[in-house]
């Protein structure tokens, strides 16, 4: 499923396949010598994304075989929930959320919303969003309601699938372009305006972050339009995230981007935020086989104003913005998470962490005071991460393929889903203080 022109699809690749890459035994490396990291669990299939349900209480996702599993105190307990999915390349179980829980009094019914993928045939692929009520008592994930069917062909790639519930109340996820470039796919049929293609089919879901409210309805008149599903769209112009979070200090969504072989992104969301893709990535034009041409002309390049021509911008209501953050060559970035927390140190407080496939590397990124900005180092020219870039920018490495990033809400420490090791199954990790320090 790997090939070299869309580095999002190492993404799934399973155990064997990295070791044959060149994976190595090596444990996780932190850079701070005051911290250090604990095996939560150890996870005998793909995990990827997880939520908290209690103290040291988790749900934790299998992306191929559709369970949904509690990890309670480190034990695995089995599954609550066994869902059909189709696995192949990017496709399962793939994004969870759940309503914030109190320590002291605990819901005994809280919603705990998924996304999934799942092809009745080779006609009809799909991908999903439901709520579910989560039973204290029982143990259960019952009652499950459809709030989106979302397009799924034609894939197998660039799903998306990650799940946040923002602080207004509303559920935001991530939907990819659904398929690689005209490299690979012929068929303008799935070419969409949502992907910035001018003479394009109309919006249908993929290519955006949405926005709902937690029965499925659209948020107000929507962000870019009246009609569903345009009314879903908060953003549009993403070719696939695995990451989204909210900036506990403003409130602001961030999100990262993957490229095709370059130009994978960090990027600010505001309503109506348009990535730019198909027609550009990082800061370059892209061709109609992915390749990278030449750099946009944009305010972080060339201190002007001018922005890219030939974007879809649904009636002045889409607005194009550059990407805070531009890596030249792929990382494949995953998981981005603020930690809202001084447990690892106030030094890291409220920063951004972003998870990666690429050498299993977490970077760590300072916001400037306004915090539409990251403070980036001497090394990054124009917001382009240079391999000096990412080295001062390196939190951490060796946790296999990141494919999640919490923040514990009982205890401040920061949990890592490792969705592949080399040689070994998939994990959960939570970085913490050395008290020996």
């Amino acid at each position: 499923v790997f090939n070299a022109i869309d580095t999002t699809s190492i993404f799934l690749v399973d155990a064997q396949s990295q070791n044959k890459q060149g994976g190595t035994l090596e444990q996780p490396r932190l850079q701070d010598p005051n911290l250090k990291f604990e095996l939560v669990s150890e996870i005998p299939a793909f995990p990827t994304n997880m939520a908290f349900i209690g103290p040291d209480d988790i749900l934790l996702l299998s992306k191929n075989d559709g369970k949904v599993l509690r990890i309670k105190d480190g034990k695995n307990l089995g599954p609550v929930l066994t869902i059909k999915v189709s696995g192949k390349d990017e496709m399962g179980l793939l994004g969870i959320a759940t309503e914030s829980y109190n320590n002291e009094n605990q819901n005994n019914n809280n919603y705990v919303f998924l996304y999934y993928s799942f092809c009745a045939s080779k006609a009809e692929c799909n991908n999903f969003v439901y709520r579910y009520n989560w039973t204290l008592a029982e143990g259960k994930l019952v009652n499950p309601q459809l709030l989106l069917k979302l397009p799924g062909l034609p894939g197998p790639s660039h799903i998306g699938g990650d799940i946040a519930i923002g602080p207004d109340g509303y559920l935001y996820l991530t939907v990819g372009d659904l398929t690689p470039s005209r490299l690979f796919n012929k068929d303008q049929k799935y070419e969409t305006k949502a992907q910035n293609y001018v003479d394009g089919v109309e919006a249908d879901g993929r290519g955006g972050i949405l926005r709902i409210t937690q029965d499925g309805k659209p948020v107000g008149n929507g962000t870019i339009g009246s009609t569903y599903p345009l009314n879903s769209y908060y953003a549009y112009g993403i070719k696939n995230s695995f990451g989204i979070g909210f900036d506990p200090l403003t409130g602001n969504l961030w999100d990262t981007e993957n490229g095709p072989s370059f130009g994978d992104e960090i990027n600010l969301v505001e309503p109506g935020f348009n990535g730019g893709w198909a027609k550009v990535q990082g800061f370059w034009k892209v061709s109609e086989t992915g390749e990278k041409m030449d750099m946009v002309i944009s305010t972080t390049t060339m201190n002007t104003t001018t922005k890219p021509s030939g974007l879809v911008d649904f009636g002045g209501k889409g607005k194009y913005s550059d990407p805070k953050l531009v890596w030249d060559r792929s990382v494949a970035p995953t998981a981005l998470i603020f930690l809202n927390s001084t447990k690892l140190g106030s030094q890291y407080s409220n920063d951004i962490f972003v998870g990666s496939v690429e050498n299993g590397r977490l970077f760590h990124f300072k916001l400037i005071d306004n915090r539409t900005e990251l403070l980036l180092p001497n090394s990054t020219i124009d917001k382009i991460l240079s391999k000096e870039g990412e080295l001062s920018a390196m939190f951490a490495q060796n946790f296999g393929i990141i494919t999640d990033l919490q923040v514990g809400p009982h205890d401040g420490y920061l949990y890592v889903v490792s969705g592949d090791r080399p040689n070994k199954a998939g994990a959960i990790y939570r970085i913490l203080a050395n008290s020996l320090n």
